[in-house]
Order: C-alpha cells, then structure tokens, then sequence
C-alpha cells in the first residue's frame, strides 16, 4: 500500500496547488484576461502564429517539454534512494517548475510572442539578449544530442517500439489536413490515430519489430541518431500545423492513456501487494552504500532531476511556439502551469516505476530466475563496481556510476512500468513495447521542438550578429543539427555513441541555469510593475546557486573531473561548454543587479505596432490569382 499512497498523495498536491497556487498567480499576479489580445491572434501567419484550441496546444507543451527528461533523471537518481527525489520533483513542480513556465509563458504572451531572450533584451539590456541567445544555443545543442541519443537507444534496445513511433508520421499529416484545411472535428480523428498507434505497438511487439541491418560501418545507436537528426530537419522547416501540432497532439492521448494503464497497474500492484515500495528500495541509500565514483547528492540531486521538477528548456517550448498558439490569454493557466503539475506526476509514477515496479520481479542476469524485491532494485542499481563475464566470455566491468549509460536507465523505467503493466493483465512483452514507445514518443516530440527552437535561436543569432546565412531556415536548422551530432558523438564507456551519462550533468546544469535566466527575465518584468516578484526571485536564486556548484564539481573533482586532474582523462570539449555557461550566467546576473536599483515600476520601451503577415492560405490564394 505505501506505493499507492505515495502516489495519490503526489496526485492530490499538485491538484490542489493548481486550484490554490496556481489561480492565485494567474488572477493576482498576472491578472490573466479573457479579453487580452494575444500573439497568435495579432500575427496570424498560419506558419508559427496559429491560433489553437487549448487542448491541442495542452498536448503540444506537454509533449514538446516532458520528452524524456523526467523519465531518465528520475530514473537516474533513485540511485540516492527515492526519497529525495520525490520531495524534490513533488515541491519542485509546484513551487518552482510551475512558476518557471507560467511565467515564460505569461512574459512571452505579453510581448508577442518573442522568446524570453528576446524579451531580455527590453526588460535587461540589448547585451543580455546576445547573452542569453548564446546560452540558448548550447542549452539546445545539448538538448538535440541527449534526446536523439535517447530515442536512438530506445530503438535498438527495443525494436518493438520502432513502427509505433515512424507511423505517427503519416498519421499527423492527415489529421493536421483534415481539421486545419477541412476544418473538422477532432474527436474521431483522435480516436482512429490512437487505435492505430495501439495497433502499431502489438504489431511491432509480436511480428514486426525492426532492427537495423548488422552489415551497418557504424553502431545502430550512431545510424538511428542520423536518422533522427535527418527527419528533424524537414521537421523542423514545415509550417507547424503540417506535423509538429497534429503529430504532438495524437501523442498527447497515445501518452494521456499509456500513463493511465500505469497508474491502474501500479494501483492493482499495490492492492495485491505485489509492489511493496518500502521493500524494494532504499527511501534514502546511505553514503557509504552509494557508488564511490557517484556525485553527491547536493547539488546534483537538482541537476540530475530538471525535466520533472524544473527545466530551463520549458521557458523555450513556452515562450517559443506555445505562446504563438495560444488563442485566449485565460489558457495561460492551463498550458503552463498544469502542464508542469502533469510531468510532475509522471515523474512521481517513474520513481515508483524504478523502485516498487523493479521489485516486482526483473529476469535474473546468467539463468532463467526472477530476482524480486531490493535484489531486483539492485540488479539494476548496484553500487559496487564488479567485473563479470557475459554470454559470449567477454570480461564486463559493471555497477556504480559511470558504468551505467542512459540506455540502462530509460530499460529500469521500462522493465518497471512493464511489470505494472502487467499486474492488469497486459502481457509483459506487450508491456514493454507500451512502455518504450511512451519514453520514445516522449523524446520524440522534445527533439521536433527543440530543433525549430534551435532554428529560432541561430537565426536571431544570425540577425544580431549580421550573419546573413544564418538567417535562412535552411542553414539555421543545418547548422544547429550538425553540431548536435558532433556532441551525441562523445565517446563514452562503450565508445561513441555511448557518451549520454557523461552529457546528462552538463545537460541539466545548463538546464538549470537556463531556468534560473528565465526566472530572473520574470522576475523584471514584475518589478517593473511593481508587483510581488518573492516567490520567482527565491527559486532565481536557487536555480542560479545549484548549477554553478555542480559545473565547479564538474570541472575540478579528483576522480572524473573534466579537467583531468585526477584519474579521468581531460574532456575539453565539455570543459569549454561548462566554462563558457558559466561565464555567460555570471555576465548576465551582474547586469541584472546593477540593473535592479533603476527600473522599480520603470516600464520597458513598448513594441512598435505589430504588422500582421499574410497567412499561408492568403499566400496560396493570391498565387493562384490571374496575373501572378
């Protein structure tokens, strides 16, 4: 039963701070209004600003800022025991993730839908809007080549999930032409692409998984990643209506009904006692039973969990592409706050997943047993690093920290969501095929966002720094998905394309740090009105500390320093990533301080008036008119 507590405990907070804490934000502090003129209203241009129903865009922001964030760090750091990455994920989400996201999406809302970059610009200084776009692009670099190394580890570990996850494609297009040309209903629409994708994952489990051919000169992790990065880029040039909306949208029900299935699952476990939290994990591992070369605790307890707590890259989806759709200011609340609340809860079920739903039974390594209970747990987090011997006689150096890539991680969520799965009656291998598709489908919808964000952000760099080529689409999403691919390559412990475990720090202290920004941009723009700015300034405040601390353990510890002062071999290339990030926070936080004694209740310098563009359709029919 303490399983099931814990989760409707989770569940029951985040529902009531979304009615308490969450509406007073929108009404006292935001002062939300149906009547307010909104950016996708004001610059209709069917390509980026379209205006939406707020169920579509609820499934395109939670889609596009879960991905698999808070399914890996998560599942990363119940290594330190679930206890206190519950407490963080639950406060985290409503106190600090929540606020992040309400309020990029409130500022950017509020100034046409520009990107909290844009918007630093005015509410800071031009300097810290070049500051902040350069942050963004290695933010983003990092998110590419993290993600596509995720969904390309999911595909080769679990060919099941591969067919699900490509026929979205196709279905996507049709349905975005069917309701945004045809203007029909959603529902049946809805209904058919989820029967079909359900469909897809029975037929990819039982007779068509697909593997990529073994004659390939590279891994298959190396080839999916080239294939993803590939397809992002058509992705990422299409109007959004085409495939992001649509294809984000029929994921948001495929994931809405995966997650419900594991909330039952988990709910029967628990009542047949087959998933005993206590029992199968420790709420708190001990320091002397925590892997020797693991980071400790604080800070990267907030830097392994970003995605499920708070995660700078949700001020992009918010500020980036869900403020150009949102068609009524009072959806605010609902996209940005609720949509934080719900990743918090598939955080909770991801801890559960890692600890009670390993517990109920994982194939036991070398024999046809079944390991259950702390044992199970232990199989997939064991501490000590041991050298044993595989199938095939080669010597395998397994346990502790960098033993472990992303792959092992994202499988203990599987193998665990699966067994809950199971516990209503769904066979276990189709349960791992739902299950792999949900992490995929989740990565995969964060990889299309994140590649027309980076876009965004090349070509405002491009334009602020007069570089012209970079201010064409094409070159902009070239560039910014070849240097994703050059990071993804970072060897790790099993050569190149294994390097995940080794990004994912760096992924989340430049999350966080991002995030920080983004609640200091917030925090302006309310002291510039005069308005209570406390309870973003404390989460500020905390986003800025957390990060610095892990770059700087990063960089100088003994034994995995990047560095290389001690035993590990020196990494330059995250050495300059973490330095320059580091040094672009603190520029812009000087700014910010000598900045705030001046600009109490001092309004920016307003937009100019807003030239709305021609839409798409306008465009098409004027092409087809005589004489053109």
């Amino acid at each position: 039963m303490s399983t099931l507590l814990v989760a409707l405990a989770s569940f029951a907070g985040f529902i009531i701070a979304y009615n308490t804490y969450g509406r007073w934000l929108s009404r006292r502090i935001f002062n939300v209004s149906a009547d307010a003129e909104v950016p996708s209203c004001q610059l209709q241009d069917d390509v980026d600003f379209v205006p939406t129903k707020r169920e579509v865009i609820f499934g395109h922001h939670f889609t596009s800022i879960a991905g698999t964030g808070p399914i890996v760090g998560p599942a990363i750091a119940v290594f330190w025991g679930w206890l206190p990455a519950l407490l963080w994920v639950v406060f985290g989400s409503i106190f600090i993730g929540a606020v992040h996201d309400f309020g990029a999406l409130m500022v950017s809302l509020r100034n046409r839908g520009q990107t909290v970059g844009e918007v630093a610009g005015r509410l800071i200084s031009p300097r810290a809007k070049l500051l902040f776009l350069i942050i963004l692009f290695f933010a983003l670099t990092i998110v590419l080549a993290i993600f596509g190394l995720v969904i390309a580890s999911i595909f080769s570990i679990y060919p099941e999930s591969v067919l699900s996850v490509w026929i979205e494609i196709p279905i996507a297009i049709v349905i975005a032409f069917l309701v945004h040309r045809r203007s029909g209903s959603l529902l049946i629409p809805s209904l058919v692409a989820l029967a079909l994708m359900y469909a897809a994952i029975y037929i990819g489990t039982f007779y068509l998984p697909i593997h990529l051919p073994a004659s390939l000169p590279v891994s298959p992790v190396v080839a999916w990643t080239v294939i993803l990065l590939i397809y992002c880029f058509f992705a990422s040039v299409l109007p959004v209506w085409v495939l992001m909306q649509p294809r984000d949208y029929i994921n948001s029900h495929q994931l809405v009904l995966a997650l419900s299935l594991l909330v039952l699952g988990l709910m029967v476990a628990s009542f047949t006692g087959t998933a005993d939290l206590v029992a199968s994990a420790p709420a708190v591992v001990p320091v002397d039973e925590r892997p020797l070369d693991a980071p400790p605790i604080m800070p990267f307890l907030f830097i392994t969990i970003a995605c499920g707590a708070i995660s700078g890259f949700h001020c992009l989806v918010s500020s980036g592409t869900s403020s150009k759709q949102i068609e009524r200011e009072t959806d605010a609340q609902y996209v940005g706050y609720g949509a934080m609340l719900l990743e918090g809860a598939l955080a909770v079920i991801v801890i559960l997943a890692c600890c009670a739903g390993l517990g109920m039974g994982v194939p036991e390594s070398g024999s046809d047993g079944l390991l259950t209970g702390r044992a199970a747990w232990e199989s997939k987090y064991q501490s000590q690093i041991v050298t044993t011997v595989d199938a095939s006689g080669e010597e395998l150096t397994v346990g502790g920290w960098a033993n472990y890539g992303l792959a092992d991680k994202v499988s203990a969520f599987v193998q665990g969501g699966a067994n809950f799965l199971s516990a209503i009656g769904i066979a276990l291998p189709f349960g791992v095929g739902i299950v792999a598709v949900l992490v995929a489908s989740f990565a995969a919808t964060t990889l299309d966002t994140a590649t027309r964000l980076q876009r965004y952000v090349v070509q405002e760099l491009g334009a602020t720094m007069g570089i012209e080529a970079l201010q064409n689409k094409y070159v902009a999403t070239a560039t910014a998905l070849i240097l994703a691919f050059v990071v993804a390559m970072i060897p790790g412990p099993k050569g190149i394309g294994t390097g995940g475990l080794i990004l994912w720090p760096l992924f989340g202290a430049t999350n966080q740090v991002l995030a920080g920004l983004a609640l200091l941009v917030t925090v302006f723009y309310l002291w510039r009105r005069g308005k209570p700015v406390w309870f973003a300034a404390v989460p500020m405040l905390l986003m800025m500390v957390m990060p610095a601390w892990a770059m700087l353990w990063n960089l100088f510890n003994s034994q995995t320093g990047w560095l290389g002062l001690g035993a590990a071999p020196s990494n330059y290339l995250l050495v300059a990533f973490g330095v320059s990030i580091m040094g672009l926070q603190i520029w812009i936080f000087v700014e910010a301080i000598l900045l705030w004694p001046k600009v109490k209740g001092v309004l920016e310098e307003a937009l100019p008036p807003p030239t709305k563009p021609a839409t798409a359709s306008s465009q098409e029919s004027a092409s087809s008119s005589p004489g053109r």
